[in-house]
């Protein structure tokens, strides 16, 4: 398999395997499977430095996180991880979603 359809296969299979039945988490299920599925200690104090749970409030006003929502973060994410590889574009240490 490619590694990009992995990737997105990996991501998919990640959140049907924690949302529940109506494809949903909660920001308490959301935030132990990013405290699980997230290794790296850098990133974890970039995500808790970003205030990315004040993020997940914002994104999900019902209190939930649908699979729409849980990808903007995923792309968020990525987003710091290129911009730290890279050297380019603004640190996100402000959980900015420009």
């Amino acid at each position: 398999m490619a590694r990009l359809e992995k990737v997105i296969k990996d991501i998919v299979d990640m959140f049907v395997e924690y949302a529940d039945d109506e494809g949903k988490l909660s920001k308490e299920e959301l935030m132990k499977m990013l405290e699980k599925e997230i290794e790296c200690t850098e990133m974890k104090e970039k995500m808790k430095a970003a205030k990315c749970e004040k993020k997940t409030e914002r994104m999900g006003r019902d209190g939930e996180i649908d699979f729409s929502e849980f990808s903007r973060l995923v792309g968020f994410l990525a987003k710091c991880c290129y911009h730290k590889k890279t050297g380019k574009g603004k640190d996100c240490g402000g959980c900015s979603e420009d």
